[in-house]
């Protein structure tokens, strides 16, 4: 005999308040920390307003418009994707190899990956000023090298040096994430598939390139996708780094939107900027998951 099916179990009253109150401080954060802080940016790109005035002036689409005759938005686009790509190539090409010399179980690999990890708990500022100390034009390296004879190296006063060690600074210093987030993919890695593979006499290249990083690929999205977002609002290490010099080719969109914001009081202005580089990394986000998806979908089948 069949039985009947059990009769779904009644919701007890309260069981909805209950819900309501664990979920409403998370809602409330979610709605104060973002939700309200975006739309009050999308508010203020429709106005001239200095910060300091009582009523700011609407203008509707003006500064959407200054946009796109601003020097200043377009030399900072390129600095931004120049970090963005250059950047991202080296957090997760280091990332990945660290990752793979420290993965496993012992002392060593343990003290490793705190060392490696250290400088991403450093704030950003104090990296900055860290590295200016270092490498700037009167800095501990030029001090060596004038000592030595050899003539100054303009690590922060030639535009093409100060890029190169912008990203370069960026990357030791994020790059600690990443080797995390890879060795949390490596532990994931079938052991077994392994050693069939290296039963049937796979070397360690073939090894990696047809079992590791194939089964790596949702953490390779999780890292780029990461590594992109962060490096496209990266503005606090310009600040204590090169002040977004010299004349002004390191400043990155987020470090123009600050300067035109703050120290040029245009707050209308610098939130069209800041909603216009918040669309485009989410639109970049999307994209890059997208593609990082089908690739993965495409290895499995």
């Amino acid at each position: 005999m069949v039985r009947p099916p059990a009769p779904a179990p009644r919701k007890r009253r309260g069981d909805g308040l209950a819900t309501t109150l664990m979920v409403a401080p998370a809602t409330i954060l979610y709605t104060v920390m973002l939700i309200v802080p975006v739309g009050l940016a999308l508010y203020l790109s429709l106005t001239d307003w200095d910060g300091f005035s009582a009523n700011p002036a609407f203008v509707g689409a003006a500064n959407y418009l200054d946009l796109l005759d601003d020097p200043e938005l377009r030399r900072a686009s390129l600095v931004t994707l120049l970090v963005a790509v250059a950047g991202t190539a080296g957090l997760n090409l280091l990332g990945l190899g660290f990752a793979l010399l420290v993965n496993g179980n012992s002392r060593a690999n343990t003290f490793f990956r705190i060392v490696l990890f250290y400088p991403h708990v450093l704030s950003a500022l104090v990296v900055g000023f860290l590295w200016s100390a270092i490498l700037g034009t009167s800095g501990a390296v030029n001090n060596l090298v004038t000592t030595w004879g050899g003539e100054v190296i303009p690590f922060l006063s030639d535009p093409t040096w100060a890029t190169v060690t912008m990203i370069a600074v960026l990357v030791w210093a994020g790059f600690g994430v990443n080797v995390v987030l890879y060795l949390a993919g490596l532990q994931a890695v079938p052991h077994s598939l392994i050693e069939a593979a290296r039963i049937d006499g796979a070397t360690r290249w073939q090894v990696f390139r047809n079992v590791t990083l194939p089964a790596l690929g949702p953490s390779v999205t999780v890292n780029i996708v990461l590594s992109l977002v962060t490096l496209l609002k990266t503005y606090d290490l310009v600040v204590s780094l090169t002040a977004g010099g010299p004349a002004g080719q390191t400043q990155t969109v987020a470090y123009l939107i600050l300067w035109n914001s703050f120290h040029d009081a245009r707050l209308g202005f610098g939130s069209a900027q800041s909603v216009l580089l918040m669309l485009v990394t989410a639109a970049l986000a999307f994209v890059v998951t997208k593609l990082r998806r089908r690739g993965e979908l495409a290895v499995h089948q």
